[in-house]
C-alpha cells in the first residue's frame, strides 16, 4: 500500500438509486490509477443488477436497460475489480456514498480490501472555500481543469476526480513545501474544520513529517 496521495485508485459508481440499504445495485464502475500523479491504468464496466433501472437513472447516466441486459452481473465485475484494487488507498469525490456501494457490493462475493478512502469533496470543501460549489463538475471549471465528455458516467468522473484530486495535491505541496503529500496528511486535512485549515498548512514545512493517524 502506498502512502503517497499521489498514488491510489480514484473510482466512482452508477446505481440503481441511493442507497445499498433499500435494494440499490451498482450499474457501472470506473476507476482509474495513479502513480505519482499520472493516470497509469483504467478500469470501466457495465453491471446487471439484476432489475430493471428508472427512467430517472436512464436520463441522468445515459445507461439504459438494453445496455444493461448485455452486461456482466455485479458480482463478476466485483471480483475483477477486486483484482484492479488490490491493496492500494482509494479516492472517490463523496467518498461516503461511493464507499457504502463498494462495501455492498464487495459483501456480495464475501470480498474485502485492505486500503483507506479518502474524500475529494471534503478535502475540496476545505481548500477551495471560496468555490460557487463542491459538486465535481463545478470544481473542474473552478479550477480551470479541462474537460472533454459528459459527467455520470463512472470512467469520466472517476478521471475528472483523478485531475482534480492532483490539482488540489499540487496546491497543498505548494503551500507546505513538501514535494509528497502524506496520504495520511490528506485524511486528516479532510477532518479539520474550515477555520483551521490555514493554521494546519501553515504548520507542516519541508523538514516536517506528518505524524501518521
Amino acid at each position: 500500500m502506498q502512502n503517497c496521495a499521489d498514488s491510489l485508485i480514484v473510482l466512482d459508481f452508477e446505481t440503481t438509486g441511493l442507497s445499498p440499504d433499500m435494494g440499490d445495485r451498482a450499474i457501472e464502475i470506473g476507476a482509474v490509477r495513479l502513480e505519482k500523479g499520472e493516470i497509469v491504468e483504467r478500469f470501466q464496466a457495465l453491471m446487471n443488477p439484476g432489475k430493471r433501472v428508472s427512467g430517472f437513472i436512464e436520463n441522468y447516466t445515459g445507461i439504459t436497460n438494453k445496455m444493461l441486459s448485455k452486461a456482466a452481473p455485479c458480482d463478476e465485475v466485483m471480483e475483477q475489480f477486486t483484482h484492479f484494487m488490490g491493496n492500494s488507498n482509494l479516492v472517490a469525490h463523496n467518498a461516503s456514498f461511493d464507499k457504502r456501494f463498494l462495501d455492498a457490493e464487495l459483501r456480495q462475493i464475501a470480498r474485502s480490501y485492505d486500503g483507506s478512502f479518502a474524500c475529494s469533496l471534503l478535502v475540496a470543501r476545505r481548500l477551495y472555500q471560496h468555490a460557487p460549489n463542491h459538486k465535481l463538475g463545478s470544481l473542474i471549471s473552478y479550477k480551470n481543469i479541462p474537460s472533454l465528455g459528459g459527467f455520470h458516467r463512472a470512467l469520466f468522473d472517476s478521471e475528472m476526480t483523478a485531475k482534480l484530486w492532483i490539482a488540489m495535491l499540487e496546491d497543498i505541496s505548494q503551500q507546505t513545501a513538501q514535494a509528497e503529500v502524506p496520504f495520511a496528511f490528506i485524511q486528516k486535512l479532510s477532518k479539520t474544520p474550515k477555520k483551521a485549515v490555514g493554521r494546519l498548512l501553515s504548520s507542516i514545512t519541508s523538514s516536517e513529517k506528518v505524524a501518521p493517524l
